[in-house]
């Protein structure tokens, strides 16, 4: 079931992710460093929000509506989520007070509304492990956002209307899905129900809150002592960074986290902390070659994706933040299960606090001495000390599984891909997308081939499991011609 339902989510958010590079492929040819680095810090400020005002509820959901045992929490969770959306004209205020223009500013909380609802909406059908629905709705909304986003840039390319483009895609998503998510569900305000959800959330939503704000620190940070254009050049290559390495290890988080609940629920902790341990073997597998593999092949990369107003900057910071994306991916899609299960969610709180610290100083140091490649270093700083910071608290919490034999192996099958696809780089001379290809190719089938050697993830009996099904399958349309 693992194996099923992360491939179904990984489809999804690699073709989602496709139609996010086409996205920054035709935006950073319309749009001007200014008005695109409007609509990333934007983006930016709306995830903060967001967070906020869906984080309370996420714990809830993965915690009741993943054990499919009846119980129902929809109506508290939309209730509550109609409840902090009231906050919406502080948020405007503090986008104000962060830099955002009016117009910025305004669009920027439309979005967050519409982002929060549509993660709650994704974190419905994803507890109850409803991979096809949860991949049409992200697949609409990749689309959408890509044609709304060309039609603002062709008609009137201005920041704050890409932002009102890309909330519009997410309220279509949220149509997709809201049948299998909603249907049925009964609105009721129930004001000690709401309490209590609020105090349970209230360390998890701290947490991711402040855990979103580090994320956008360097953004930010660049925009105010560099300037939105600076910041545009920035975000491109980050969000590029994160749109392609981030979607495969969410997949695989999105149904191991809902099935270590059930696990640990009905077989306890030794059943679940074997499925832990399969999981990060895999999450690292994923992860690994290709951070890596982005970071040798990024300055390719940048050239094919990005404008040329955007490819300098993004050439330079891009291996930095690839190699960032390990530590964060270890620490959000696996460390954090320990808080989870062990229902420890101040945790939460302390391991962000340690990540937001850490990279509001080293983004302020980095950013006034180096400039915009020092927002770069200081992301990779924050995020090794917040994974020695999240792994140090998971051994108070609930001690999962960090088999070092194995995620050994997994690290050097990804150091020998990295190394040869360096070597065969220097011997190119063809052009950038010719490049990318050849490098790509190159990457997978060594990597491959390491992982079948060193058995990487069970690799060899994944694969005889999966012979045996097709042929058990090809066996049966036999069995059924004949008949």
């Amino acid at each position: 079931m693992l194996i099923g339902q992360a491939s179904i989510n990984l489809s999804a958010n690699i073709l989602s992710a496709l139609l996010g590079l086409l996205s920054v492929f035709i935006f950073t040819r319309l749009f001007s460093p200014h008005d695109y680095g409007v609509y990333l810090l934007g983006v930016g400020f709306a995830s903060v929000v967001s967070t906020f005002l869906a984080g309370w509820f996420r714990n809830l959901i993965l915690s009741k509506h993943a054990r499919n045992d009846g119980t129902d929490v929809r109506g508290l969770v939309i209730s509550g989520y109609l409840v902090c959306c009231l906050t919406a004209p502080a948020a405007y205020g503090l986008g104000r007070l962060v830099g955002l223009d009016g117009f910025a500013a305004a669009a920027a909380v439309v979005l967050a509304v519409a982002v929060g609802l549509f993660e709650l909406t994704q974190d419905l059908v994803r507890a109850r492990l409803r991979a096809m629905v949860a991949m049409r709705a992200t697949l609409v909304r990749a689309i959408s956002a890509l044609c709304l986003g060309v039609a603002v840039a062709i008609f009137a390319p201005a920041g704050f209307l890409l932002l009102i483009s890309a909330a519009l895609a997410c309220l279509l998503a949220v149509l997709v899905q809201s049948p299998a998510a909603w249907r049925g569900t009964i609105v009721k305000f129930d004001r000690s129900s709401l309490l209590a959800a609020a105090r349970h959330g209230l360390p998890l939503t701290l947490s991711l809150t402040l855990l979103a704000i580090s994320s956008v620190t360097d953004r930010f940070m660049i925009a105010n002592l560099v300037g939105s254009a600076e910041a545009g050049k920035y975000i491109a290559g980050l969000d590029l960074v994160r749109q392609t390495l981030m979607m495969p290890a969410m997949s695989a988080a999105a149904v191991f986290f809902p099935l270590a609940v059930k696990i640990y629920a009905s077989q306890g902790r030794t059943a679940v902390r074997s499925h832990l341990g399969e999981c990060v073997e895999l999450l690292l597998g994923i992860t690994l070659p290709a951070c890596l593999g982005f970071a040798v092949i990024s300055s390719h990369v940048a050239n094919v994706i990005l404008g040329v107003d955007f490819r300098e900057v993004a050439a330079l910071t891009m291996p930095i933040v690839a190699v960032a994306v390990i530590f964060q991916i270890l620490t959000q899609q696996y460390l954090h299960a320990s808080f989870l299960l062990s229902g420890r969610s101040s945790f939460y709180l302390i391991n962000t606090a340690s990540i937001i610290a850490a990279n509001v100083i080293l983004s302020y140091l980095f950013v006034s001495k180096y400039g915009t490649v020092g927002a770069a270093w200081a992301r990779l700083g924050a995020d090794i000390l917040g994974f020695i910071c999240a792994l140090i608290l998971s051994r108070q919490a609930f001690s999962i599984p960090m088999p070092l034999g194995r995620l050994a192996l997994t690290t050097i099958a990804g150091l020998i891909m990295a190394l040869t696809v360096a070597t065969i780089d220097k011997g190119l001379h063809v052009s950038d997308p010719v490049a990318c290809l050849v490098l790509v190719g190159a990457g997978s089938a060594s990597y491959l081939a390491i992982c079948w050697l060193l058995d990487i993830s069970h690799a060899r009996r994944r694969v005889k499991v999966c012979l045996t099904f097709f042929r058990a399958k090809l066996a049966s349309i036999g069995t059924g011609s004949a008949a």
